[in-house]
């Protein structure tokens, strides 16, 4: 019975150490790497071949994409900075077929860019994001539009770094689960800020809020 016992217990220690050492970091292969690679190389970040080798090319790229994304530049793939490449965890939690990571991304980014806007303001720009995802003239990844170059001032201003308002997460499942106030629409902004000519040549779908929300 003792042996047993302890055989049970290294049997459940291996598989927690198992699943601590699931972190991919320099020396890692595998599928969890390829898509590291594919994302950052998306991004600018990586210029090497996504070969599912953590190497001491996408350790740097990883490290860059940390610094400039207000992680600690460790170079390694931990919780924190898979969440904001957004690739997602397998403990569920999410909402619509959406990861729990995929959730946390996407109430990060309503928070910086609808804070202070009425909550049916907060998931039309949740919806306008997933909209781009669908949309063939964006990226086919929530990480992907939400860290395409230019796409959010809220990247440029250290605001994706702010702590994210509990209303946020609300909206990005509300989002999620096919709420669009928006009405389809694939920009917005607050025309008391925009520089932009362009943006103000959209056709404007609806207004919540301070934000036009546009086709």
């Amino acid at each position: 019975m003792i042996l047993l016992l302890n055989l049970l217990i290294i049997a459940v220690v291996t598989r927690a150490g198992g699943t601590a050492q699931t972190l991919s970091k320099y020396g890692s292969t595998g599928t969890e790497v390829k898509k590291i690679q594919t994302r950052l190389k998306q991004w600018g970040y990586y210029k090497g071949s996504v070969d599912g080798i953590y190497g001491t090319a996408t350790k740097n790229a990883v490290i860059y994409f940390q610094r400039k994304n207000g992680l600690t530049p460790d170079g390694v793939a931990g919780p924190a900075t898979l969440a904001k490449i957004g690739i997602s965890s397998s403990g569920g939690g999410g909402a619509g077929g959406y990861g729990a990571n995929d959730v946390g991304l996407l109430a990060r980014v309503i928070s910086a860019e609808a804070r202070g806007e009425p909550y049916v303001g907060q998931v039309a720009v949740g919806a306008v994001i997933l909209n781009r995802v669908e949309h063939p003239s964006f990226p086919n990844t929530l990480a992907g539009v939400i860290y395409q170059p230019g796409a959010f001032s809220c990247l440029n201003d250290g605001g994706i770094n702010a702590p994210i308002a509990d209303s946020a997460y609300r909206a990005a499942r509300d989002a999620m689960n096919g709420w669009d106030p928006s009405g389809g629409a694939i920009y917005y902004y607050n025309p008391a800020k925009a520089t932009s000519s362009w943006i103000w040549s959209r056709p404007v779908i609806t207004v919540i809020g301070d934000h036009r929300f546009c086709s």
